[in-house]
């Protein structure tokens, strides 16, 4: 295997969890999670070669993941369809109360537009604001408005 493809899957390999938590959040099943993350990791390659370190691997595989993400909402509309992928990542088999806590946050946090889904999820995954800020391309300050007022509406919505 060649270099790049070596640096390419393990970069993957680190990130896989983060990638698919992306497409968990902005889909409605397993499957779409999947298609998700496979355009997900087709778009991460084709712009590999043109990332150049200048920020930190993690805010670039979380910016491609949530415009793909977003990107792929549009096209659902569309009606587009995918050829799916399997994964070794699966946060729709397992079942505990845990589990069913975090499918009903999900479930709220899935009725937000699609920016606001992008950012509850970057805050629920422990970036920092300077990092949200960075991926989706707003100021910090913004970013503390938005998340307050984003959890203010998640506290409103019924089950």
């Amino acid at each position: 295997m060649e270099q790049k493809e070596q640096q390419f899957t393990q970069l993957v390999e680190q990130h896989k969890t983060v990638i698919y938590t992306v497409c968990y959040m902005f889909s409605g099943s397993r499957e779409e999670a999947e298609d998700l993350f496979q355009d997900v990791l087709i778009r991460l390659w084709k712009g590999y070669d043109a990332f150049r370190g200048e920020s930190d691997a993690r805010t670039w595989i979380y910016r491609v993941s949530l415009n793909t993400c977003i990107n792929g909402q549009k096209r659902k509309r569309k009606g587009i369809k995918h050829i799916p992928l399997s994964i070794d990542v699966d946060f729709f088999e397992e079942i505990s109360d845990r589990t069913l806590q975090v499918r009903r946050l999900y479930d709220r946090i899935n009725r937000l537009g699609l920016v606001d889904r992008a950012l509850i999820l970057l805050w629920l995954e422990g970036l920092s604001y300077e990092e949200i800020g960075a991926v989706i391309g707003i100021s910090v300050k913004n970013v503390s408005f938005q998340l307050y007022r984003i959890k203010e509406e998640l506290k409103k919505m019924n089950n």
